[in-house]
């Protein structure tokens, strides 16, 4: 049975509390890490890998770019789609190679972010 749960990694503890009601009130089990670090602990400690990843890139005590090349190295969760947001506008093109499912310029758009999400786990 696939799981239904977003892992949201983000240092902003009010968007990331945002995205968590969000995901919630869509359905999903959301779990939130706030940065990298925690985010890795988290993904050890679930009893299935989430279905999708949300990851902000600038974070303290572990950013993005190093909490995905950790991921990509535990068979159990490499193959877990990452969305990775940023208020960056020079992001997308440093992205490639974290091979994202996708990349949301913050602000979020609720629709697209949920378009994504619902693309890799389907709503209940």
């Amino acid at each position: 049975m696939p799981s239904h749960t977003v892992l949201v990694v983000e240092d902003n503890q009010d968007l990331r509390e945002t995205l968590l009601e969000l995901f919630e009130s869509y359905g999903y089990e959301a779990v939130g890490a706030m940065h990298g670090r925690e985010a890795l602990d988290k993904l050890d400690a679930l009893g299935l890998p989430p279905s999708v990843i949300v990851l902000d890139l600038m974070m303290p005590v572990m950013d993005g770019w190093s909490f995905r090349e950790e991921q990509l190295k535990k068979p159990a969760v490499s193959e877990v789609p990452v969305i990775v947001i940023s208020a960056y506008d020079a992001v997308p093109y440093q992205v490639q190679d974290l091979r994202p499912a996708a990349y949301l310029k913050k602000p979020i758009n609720v629709q697209d972010l949920m378009s994504v999400v619902q693309r890799h786990c389907p709503a209940f």
